[in-house]
């Protein structure tokens, strides 16, 4: 039983699931909605709201948190100067996930992924 398990797997080994995350959060970052499966989805969503969290600050601290994480300046430089600006009076949630169709090759559950507005 997998009660109370702190995450997904998702079928890779550790490396490639941090790769995984990071790479589709670049890609929400600088897209603003990505179409994915909703495991990844729902997984993603943890992810990219701490780091919004943390880059709420706006500070130099906050550009070397998200930097650690991203290693991509640009998508970076996107979150901490435009969108964690938006969410400074929200506690959480800035991400919503709508489920849109069953894909036709595998039958897996895909959803979007976007910030809230």
């Amino acid at each position: 039983m997998r009660h109370r398990h702190g995450y997904r797997k998702l079928g890779r080994t550790s490396s490639h699931r941090a790769a995984l995350l990071k790479n589709l959060t670049i890609a929400i970052i600088k897209a603003g909605k990505i179409e994915t499966t909703l495991p990844k989805a729902k997984e993603l969503r943890g992810y990219v709201e701490r780091l919004i969290t943390r880059a709420r600050k706006g500070d130099f601290n906050a550009h070397r948190a998200v930097f650690a994480s991203l290693q991509d300046k640009e998508a970076t430089n996107k979150l901490v100067t435009e969108i964690a600006p938006k969410y400074t009076d929200r506690n959480g949630g800035y991400t919503r996930i709508i489920k849109t169709r069953i894909r036709r090759g595998d039958a897996a559950e895909m959803a979007f992924i976007e910030f809230v507005a």
